[in-house]
């Protein structure tokens, strides 16, 4: 496959077309709608195969339907390329440098932090982690198993749906807005006396945000780097590489509780590396990305649900507490309109 025809052919589909409320001006009628549909129809098909350049990627990856999972997949994507960029040239200069030729790069004086640094250790070998990088499900060696032994029994199957109902009057919850930043008292957690601390904080809490980063830079699996957890008055960022070990023991129980809410917004993946990484089983959780989509709202993305509920313009890169601690007034809002 041409991979730069295809990325020529689709970037250059995209000109003149409005946006905001011109485009859904112009798109009820049907002389701009079907050539919009056509375009769309295109673009994804072009997509797919870009994401099924198995000599590009390794692997196979089919592209979204929705949205704002396309826009991270597109994200991906291109740090993919970038990755596979710089490891190709660390690799031609490390031989070039064998043979004595010397490689001169413009953009290394630019360049003040590089990206790839092969003197750094993976974090599994400096904090002793042990990964499975098996390419199949991993065993969730926690959970009690059903009494043919056929399956795991989620702590979810212990309660009933109506123990998740909110017992109070929807119509009278208002919401509550976050302290400041400013205001805000900060705790970065890396012993395990700060992750015990932590548990005995949210143990009197009746609800709390989460999220997590995870990279898989290093390791084919990936593996959760940090942890942001926000209660209404305090935020914490755990960094699990150093504390990895005692993260499930200290908060499993915390998360199990079905009378604290977790909120979380597009909680799928994180799910995941909860259970995978510490053994973390999550009950009553507000995910604000579902809420949104029951809501019908214009988009889904966390960024755009912050400025519609909040007024807050955020850059996820540079302010991901801020939005892990925001989460719990967009679950306000969210419930007290559904």
């Amino acid at each position: 496959m041409d991979f730069d025809h295809h990325l020529t052919e689709l970037s250059a589909s995209s000109p003149c077309i409005p946006s905001g409320e011109d485009f859904h001006f112009y798109y009820k009628f049907t002389e701009f709608r079907r050539p919009i549909e056509e375009i769309a129809r295109r673009t994804q098909s072009m997509l797919n195969r870009i994401g099924s350049a198995e000599n590009i990627w390794g692997r196979g990856s089919a592209f979204p339907a929705d949205v704002d999972d396309a826009y991270e997949w597109l994200v991906n994507a291109n740090d993919d390329v970038f990755e596979l960029v710089d490891e190709l040239v660390d690799e031609l200069r490390r031989i070039m440098k064998e043979e004595g030729v010397e490689f001169e790069n413009e953009l290394e004086e630019k360049t003040k932090v590089p990206f790839h640094i092969p003197t750094i250790k993976k974090p599994q070998y400096a904090y002793n982690i042990v990964v499975d990088n098996a390419n199949q499900p991993f065993e969730h060696v926690l959970l009690e198993k059903s009494e043919d032994g056929q399956r795991f029994i989620h702590p979810l199957e212990k309660f009933s749906v109506l123990d998740f109902v909110d017992k109070e009057n929807i119509e009278d919850i208002l919401p509550i807005k976050p302290l400041s930043i400013e205001c805000t008292p900060f705790k970065l957690v890396e012993e395990v006396k700060g992750l015990k601390e932590l548990a005995a904080t949210l143990s009197t809490v009746n609800e709390f945000a989460v999220d997590l980063e995870h990279n898989h830079y290093r390791s084919f699996q990936g593996l959760t780097c940090l942890m942001q957890i926000s209660t209404r008055t305090e935020d914490f960022v755990i960094d699990t590489l150093k504390v990895r070990n005692h993260v499930g023991p200290y908060l499993r129980e915390v998360f199990k509780d079905p009378t604290k809410k977790k909120v979380m917004h597009g909680a799928d993946r994180d799910i995941l590396w909860l259970q995978r990484d510490f053994g973390i089983y999550v009950c009553n959780m507000f995910d604000t990305g579902q809420a949104s989509r029951v809501l019908k709202m214009e988009r889904y993305s966390l960024q755009h649900l912050l400025q519609h509920f909040c007024g807050i313009t955020a850059n996820k890169e540079l302010t991901s507490q801020l939005l892990a601690d925001t989460r719990m007034q967009i679950g306000d809002y969210a419930l007290f309109l559904m």
